[in-house]
């Protein structure tokens, strides 16, 4: 049987350790979030949000009609769409990636991404 000393070594070193693992999560730099807008699966414009000071829009025009995009510090949401059902419009403002905004009948989408680090050398799979 252990004896009362170990379990108290065994839980001073898990404290010491998620500690040390929540002052990394905290301390660490974050990235940045950038918005991708894609029409027919193709990248037509990316915005990092975490860089925007001022809010500004900006049309998106396809062969099925147009969206004006509208982006704020952090966010972003298409104000205007002249597609018969709106959802892309009711959709609001998104901040997270947890979900994209979609105008099906432009084949519009909007994806939140995190800023990827810009490491010039090879990764661990292409060593």
């Amino acid at each position: 049987m252990i004896k009362t000393k170990t379990w108290i070594m065994i839980f001073a070193a898990l404290l010491l350790i998620f500690g040390a693992l929540s002052f990394w999560s905290v301390t660490r730099k974050t990235l940045g979030t950038v918005a991708n807008v894609y029409v027919n699966g193709e990248c037509v414009k990316s915005v990092d949000l975490s860089r925007v000071t001022e809010s500004f829009e900006f049309k998106v025009e396809t062969p099925a009609g147009t969206n004006v995009i509208q982006v704020e510090p952090g966010r972003i949401r298409v104000k205007e769409a002249d597609c018969p059902d709106q959802v892309c419009v009711h959709a609001g403002w998104i901040t997270d990636s947890a979900n994209p905004i979609v105008c099906l009948p432009h084949r519009l989408v909007i994806k939140l991404e995190k800023k990827a680090e810009n490491n010039d050398g090879p990764d661990a799979v292409s060593k």
